[in-house]
């Protein structure tokens, strides 16, 4: 009896890129919880003088940890393709990922931090107890600014660079850039309106712009992994500055 063997058909490039890109917009989402995990502790600055289980701040910061990387792995894995539409803007929106990271990773050593206060002090009482609280609530006053500057303001940069990319490039539904596009204004006005509001800087305007960033940005990674990116002469035309550097070259020889 005959039998053939079939050889596996190797994933397009562009495929595979697609889906890796998709896979981290959706990891992005994991921190959600941390909103919960680290209510009581950044509201409560005498958390600190009580001894107790961390486990929820140490698993808040390790989830923000992987938002971060996850974050800068959407970028590296976007740019080859999107560079082809805009490269200064496509570098752009690297930058700002870059930027929205490191911002999550000052964040969470400012929970460590305060997660080892807590360890090291706790049961502390007159003055020591005072200057513990007064650090404590520094280190929240910290986490809360770089939240509203790297997790409020950055992603909305990235909605509009990579928007703009996307929309032009039509490598995704139009429908899916013109979320994010529509709610970076009003999250970037409601930062500015925060930077003036020192006792409450997370203002109504950051909800109401954050529901169109979170959904442009899950929508994305949902289309990403199920579809793809769709025809654009933005990845069927191919690079070719590198073709053109090497044309010009003899001209200067």
């Amino acid at each position: 009896m005959k039998t053939t063997t079939r050889s596996k058909v190797p994933m397009d490039p562009m495929r595979k890129t697609a889906l890796i890109a998709g896979i981290f917009y959706l990891v992005t989402f994991v921190s959600i919880p941390t909103l919960a995990l680290y209510h009581g502790p950044l509201n409560n600055h005498q958390f600190v003088l009580h001894a107790g289980s961390n486990a929820g701040l140490l698993w808040g910061a390790f989830l923000e940890l992987v938002v971060a990387l996850a974050g800068i792995g959407t970028a590296v894995t976007l740019f080859p393709v999107v560079k082809r539409q805009n490269e200064a803007v496509a570098l752009g929106f690297v930058t700002t990922r870059l930027i929205e990271g490191a911002m999550i990773f000052v964040g969470v050593l400012s929970i460590l931090s305060i997660v080892a206060l807590r360890h090291d002090m706790a049961g502390a009482s007159g003055a020591n107890a005072a200057a513990l609280v007064t650090t404590a609530t520094a280190l929240a006053a910290v986490y809360k600014w770089t939240m509203l500057l790297g997790q409020t303001l950055m992603p909305a940069l990235n909605a509009l660079l990579l928007g703009t990319l996307l929309y032009r490039s039509r490598l995704v539904p139009r429908i899916l850039p013109t979320l994010g596009l529509v709610g970076a204004p009003i999250l970037i006005t409601s930062v500015i309106v925060g930077l003036f509001r020192i006792d409450h800087p997370i203002t109504v305007l950051a909800g109401i712009g954050t529901l169109p960033i979170a959904v442009w940005e899950f929508s994305l990674g949902v289309w990403l992994v199920v579809k793809g990116f769709n025809s654009s002469p933005a990845i069927s035309t191919p690079d070719r500055s590198a073709d053109i550097q090497s044309e010009l070259e003899p001209a200067f020889v």
